[in-house]
Order: C-alpha cells, then sequence, then structure tokens
C-alpha cells in the first residue's frame, strides 16, 4: 500500500522559509514524476511544484524564484525549499505523484503539512 507522509510545516513570519519533506513508500519511487500541491482554506487544491524522475522542475508562476522542489531518489523523499514565504502561501501541503503533462495527482493522499505565514 502506497504511504506519503509530509513533514516539516509550522508557522512563520512573512520574509522566512521552511523546508518540507515528503517520505514514500509501498511504490517504485525513483521512475515517478513527483509533486507538491497545496490547499488553502476555501480554495482548490493546486499544484505547486513538480519534479520528474530526471530531475526536470516546474514550479506554479505564484512560487517561482522562492520554492525549489528537490528529490532523493535513494532515500524514497521529495523537498520543497520554501524561501520570501508570503501570507498567501498559507495552505496544508500534500505531496503526491504526479501523472502526465498536467501533474494529475494519481496516488491517495496523506495528511499534508500545515504552513501558516503570519504578516
Amino acid at each position: 500500500q502506497v504511504q506519503l507522509v509530509e513533514s516539516g510545516g509550522g508557522l512563520v513570519q512573512a520574509g522566512g522559509s521552511l523546508r518540507l519533506s515528503c517520505a514514500a513508500s509501498g511504490r517504485i519511487f525513483s521512475i515517478n514524476t513527483m509533486g507538491w500541491y497545496r490547499q488553502a482554506p476555501g480554495k482548490q487544491r493546486e499544484l505547486v511544484a513538480a519534479i520528474t524522475s530526471g530531475g526536470l522542475t516546474n514550479y506554479a508562476d505564484s512560487v517561482k524564484g522562492r520554492f525549489t522542489i528537490s528529490r532523493d531518489n535513494a532515500k524514497n523523499s521529495v523537498n520543497l525549499q520554501m524561501n520570501s514565504l508570503k501570507p498567501e502561501d498559507t495552505a496544508v501541503y500534500y505531496c503526491n505523484f504526479a501523472f502526465g503533462s498536467a501533474y494529475y495527482p494519481s496516488g491517495n493522499w496523506g495528511q499534508g503539512t500545515q504552513v501558516t505565514v503570519s504578516s
């Protein structure tokens, strides 16, 4: 059974940084594109960043230049370094396997990790 466990969220002031981590198990990790997604209160879940098995990355316009996605295939993990955080980055952040050119989330969701940015 596939499991995705996110960690690293917290409360931070605007301009601060956080590093999120996601550990995956139960599925061949290294061949999959992975994505970080977020859902703010009252809004739909959206893609934040994605990384292919070969390390190619894609970012939402709202986080370009501030967030960096990376992966460690040996550890079955994907990370999201978030710098220059803004209050509008406040959301629950999730990782998932990402399918196709639209990075459609294709696995079961984990519990997510809450990121709260105060102004």
